[in-house]
């Protein structure tokens, strides 16, 4: 999808990230979520090609992985910002589920 943004910064630190979350249907035909990544935008001009690999939260319990299971709801994060931030995930369980690859055309 063509996203056209501009931006200005006198400090590259924090510097703008792409967040992706993908969804699909699952066996029960529930939309359900099949992935997170995130990747930092490049600032170079030219074409970058970046593989964002992914990754899905995972229940802790076997209790809780019946039950979603059962009710077709899968863990899932209702703030897309802990994907791009790295504080409070170490303590998170994922799973890796595939890869995304991106292409950015600097300017």
């Amino acid at each position: 999808f063509p996203i056209d943004i501009t931006f200005k910064s006198t400090n590259p630190f924090g510097w703008p990230q792409i967040v992706l979350s993908v969804y699909g249907p699952d066996f029960f035909g529930h939309d359900v979520v099949r992935g997170y990544g995130a990747v930092h935008v490049p600032f170079t001009p030219g074409r970058h090609k970046r593989t964002i690999p992914m990754f899905v939260p995972e229940s802790t319990s076997r209790l809780q992985q019946f039950t979603s299971w059962f009710t077709g709801r899968r863990p899932e994060f209702t703030d897309p910002r802990v994907v791009a931030q790295g504080e409070g995930r170490e303590v998170t369980r994922v799973r890796s589920q595939g890869f995304v690859t991106i292409s950015f055309n600097i300017m």
